[in-house]
Formats: structure tokens, C-alpha cells, sequence
């Protein structure tokens, strides 16, 4: 029998190692102004808007704009505590890592349970350091962070025959976002399978209720325009974008299954992949058909428990396990040298770069309390101590205090040419040029007085 506390050893071993990794590569990315508004500055406006008693307000969605009538993730407001000793964009980013870092725990566990320590390494590899999230990693911060430990702790549980903690921990899945109820209603149907069929079928009702209401209910009505922002989108990605998005969605397929030596498949715990594939590749947004940025983060979880429930039952069948095992590590040390984790042994990710020091001056002359649209890449930097909107956006809504643009480096949702006639409008309207340095160029409204 496995030693219980070599697995808990081992197990919490991995995720302080993965901890360190992944908040490292996301500190250096912030402090290195890779990250941008779109989508970290959003996130700890809402965060932020929760420890003032306010409803998860995000002034970069809109004037006044609630992020639950974006999409339901009221389970953000579990980071508001830290963020409240600590208001930086860093708590979010350090937070995440830490969640993410977690979610290896029940992997190994499971996996050393069932095949041994080796196996269990080699597992938590193809976790930790996954393309899924490495990019998630490397691309500011999501809610999606929060689901990545509730789905490996209620797969683990799964897949041990624990089916009241399996319910448990996927119960709260459907308030970090509202296509995670689907993904809850998978799991339901499988705990049905196993055996505990009042329970699982209770789970995939709860489930399938959970995003309905969310999707039909919630979100339209604390939406601005009524409405759920990406009904329109899904569909349409099957059928308009059939040709040139096939390549791209078939590439993602087997990111996600070639680390496990395709054993994933002969797992029954592969079906909970499907409902974060299905949406993803039913829209016409073709972001979110790749494996860049943080929409794979959700299925690495899903898996590494897959691997290695699929090594479990190849190991049954009487095949040896040395040849998918090298397979799979092979592929996951193949793929890394796409993964934003590979910054941290980069030379120049750690060069001291004049142009971060001149951003920070120029951020210095903008004082707290103030109204600022500012570049993508620089908008994180403000939304702990100002009101932020992001430059080109804002046209409807009153003018800013301040306007603050890098004239060397295009940004969302502006091209430099876009941006350099919003700039030479708000100079012909009366701004005045307060800080030119770098590149950086920061507009002052008139009557706005430095303290």
C-alpha cells in the first residue's frame, strides 16, 4: 500500500515548486508591463469594487458596468480579503499562481495512489508544466483560476470513488463562470454512472440550472444592453469558420491529448472536457480556438487525471507503462518552448530595460483618485489607485483627468496611427502635454491640478 504521507509529502513538494514558478513568471510579466487591462486591470477593478461594498463594478467594461452582467463569476469575491491588505494587481496574479499551483495536489495524490511515485512526477510534469497553463500563466489574471483546483479535487475525488466530496467540490464551479455548470452536469453524469446515480443526477441538474440561470436570467439583467454579450457568437463557429478553423481546433485537440500519450481517451473522466471544448469551438471568436492565452487552463486538470487514470487501466491490460510515460513527458518538454514559463530562463527577461523605468516615471506625475484612459499595457499599473478606462474606448463617457499612451507600441483596441490622432484631438481641445519621455506621452485635462 502507498504511503499516505510520502503522497501529501510529495504532493505539497510539487506545488510549492509550481507555486514559486508560476508566481514568479507572473510578477516578472507585470513588472516587465507584459500584462494589460484587457483582461488583469478588469479584474482587480472588479476585485476591488468588492472590498469598497460596491457589485464588482469595472469602469474599463463601462460607465457603471457590473462584471456579473458580463459573465456570472461571483466567486471572485473570495480574493476581496487579500486584496484588501494588499491592493495590487500583484495579489491577483500571485493568488492565481497559487491556485493553480494547488490544483497538482489531488493529481499526485491520485497518481501515486494508484501507480507510484515515479508515475506520479512524471503526471504532475504534463500538469505543471502544461501549455494550458503556462499561457494562462503568462496572459494576466482570469476567474478561471479559481475552477482549475475545484476540478482537479473533484476529479481526484471521482476517480478514488469519493462521490460526496466529488459533489462538494464541484458544487461551487458554477459561480466562477457560467459555462462551468455544463462541466458540472458532466461530472453529475458520471458520479450516476459509478453508482450514485440520486446524487449525480441532483449534481447534473444543479448544473445545467446553474447556467441557464445565469445565461437567461442573471446575466441580462444586471447586463447594461440586457442582454448575454456572446449568445450571437456561439454556432457560428461551426459552420462559418468550418474550413479555416479546423487546422487551429484540431492543433488544440491534440495539445491537450498528445502530453497523455492519447490514454486520456480510455478514461471515462475524458467526457468532462467536452462541454469547455464545445463552447470554445462552437464561436466565431477564433481566440478562443487556440491553445494561446488562458482558455485551456480549465481542461489541464482534467488531463493529467485522465493520464493517469488511462496508465491505470493500460497497466491492467498487462502493457507496460515505460513507453507512454517517455511519450508523454517527450511531448510536454517538446511544447514548452511556446510556453510564457520559458521567460524565466530568458536573458533578457531579467536585463534592466530604460524604457520600464521611464513608464514609471511617467506614471509617478499622475496622482491617486483620478480619472485615466491610459495604453492596454499600462492600464494594470493604475487601476489599484485611480478610475482607469482604456484610451480609444471612451468616447461616450466624460472626458478623463488624464490620457496616457506609449506612441511606440500599438495596443488594443488602437493601431498607432488611431492613436496618435485620438491624442492630437484632445491637445486641439485644450489638453496639455504634462510628461513626453520615452515614448510615453501623458495629456493633462484642463483645470486638473497636480498635488
Amino acid at each position: 500500500m502507498i504511503n499516505s504521507s510520502a503522497s501529501r509529502l510529495l504532493a505539497w513538494i510539487a506545488a510549492a515548486t509550481l507555486a514559486v514558478v508560476y508566481g514568479t513568471c507572473a510578477v516578472l510579466a507585470h513588472l516587465r508591463f507584459r500584462t494589460t487591462g484587457f483582461d488583469l486591470g478588469i479584474f482587480e477593478q472588479v476585485v476591488r469594487s468588492y472590498t469598497q461594498g460596491r457589485p464588482g463594478l469595472t469602469a474599463l467594461k463601462g460607465e457603471h458596468f457590473p462584471q456579473l452582467g458580463d459573465h456570472f463569476s461571483p466567486a471572485l469575491v473570495v480574493l476581496a480579503p487579500a486584496y484588501r491588505i494588499f491592493p495590487s494587481p500583484l495579489t491577483l496574479l500571485v493568488a492565481q499562481a497559487l491556485l493553480f499551483a494547488v490544483a497538482v495536489v489531488p493529481i499526485i495524490r491520485y497518481a501515486h495512489r494508484v501507480l507510484g511515485g515515479t508515475v506520479a512526477l512524471v503526471v504532475a510534469a504534463g500538469y505543471g508544466l502544461s501549455s494550458g497553463i503556462g499561457h494562462a500563466v503568462g496572459f494576466d489574471f482570469h476567474e478561471i483560476c479559481l475552477a482549475v483546483p475545484l476540478l482537479a479535487f473533484s476529479l481526484g475525488a471521482l476517480a478514488e470513488g469519493r462521490h460526496t466530496a466529488t459533489a462538494l467540490w464541484a458544487l461551487p464551479l458554477v459561480l466562477v463562470k457560467e459555462d462551468l455548470g455544463l462541466t458540472v452536469a458532466v461530472i453529475g453524469v458520471l458520479l450516476a454512472v459509478r453508482g450514485a446515480r440520486r446524487a449525480g443526477v441532483a449534481l447534473a441538474a444543479f448544473g445545467i440550472a446553474g447556467t441557464l440561470l445565469a445565461v437567461l436570467v442573471v446575466i441580462p439583467a444586471l447586463n447594461p444592453n440586457a442582454t448575454y454579450a456572446y449568445t450571437t457568437t456561439h454556432g457560428a463557429g461551426l459552420f462559418a469558420t468550418a474550413v479555416t478553423g479546423a487546422p487551429i481546433k484540431a492543433t488544440t485537440v491534440l495539445v491537450l491529448l498528445a502530453p497523455t500519450a492519447l490514454l486520456a481517451l480510455r478514461s471515462p473522466l475524458s467526457w468532462v472536457v467536452l462541454p469547455t471544448l464545445a463552447w470554445r469551438f462552437m464561436s466565431d471568436n477564433a481566440n478562443y480556438w487556440g491553445t494561446g492565452f488562458h482558455y485551456s487552463a480549465v481542461l489541464m486538470p482534467i488531463a493529467s487525471l485522465t493520464f493517469a487514470d488511462g496508465l491505470r487501466r493500460w497497466r491492467i491490460s498487462g502493457h507496460r507503462l515505460t513507453p507512454p510515460l517517455a511519450a508523454g513527458l517527450a511531448v510536454t518538454l517538446a511544447l514548452l518552448p511556446w510556453s510564457p514559463l520559458v521567460r524565466l530562463v530568458e536573458v533578457h527577461s531579467w536585463r534592466p530595460d530604460p524604457r520600464i523605468a521611464a513608464a514609471h516615471r511617467v506614471l509617478h506625475r499622475i496622482p491617486d483618485d483620478v480619472t485615466v484612459d491610459a495604453a492596454n499595457h499600462l492600464v494594470p499599473h493604475l487601476t489599484a489607485r485611480a478610475e482607469v478606462r482604456l484610451v480609444g474606448t471612451t468616447a461616450a463617457r466624460p472626458a478623463p483627468d488624464y490620457i496616457l499612451v506609449d506612441t511606440t507600441r500599438p495596443g488594443f483596441p488602437l493601431s498607432l496611427d488611431a492613436q496618435r490622432l485620438l491624442t492630437d484631438r484632445a491637445i486641439a481641445g485644450g489638453y496639455r502635454i504634462l510628461v513626453q519621455d520615452s515614448g510615453f506621452l501623458l495629456l493633462e485635462r484642463p483645470g486638473v491640478r497636480q498635488p
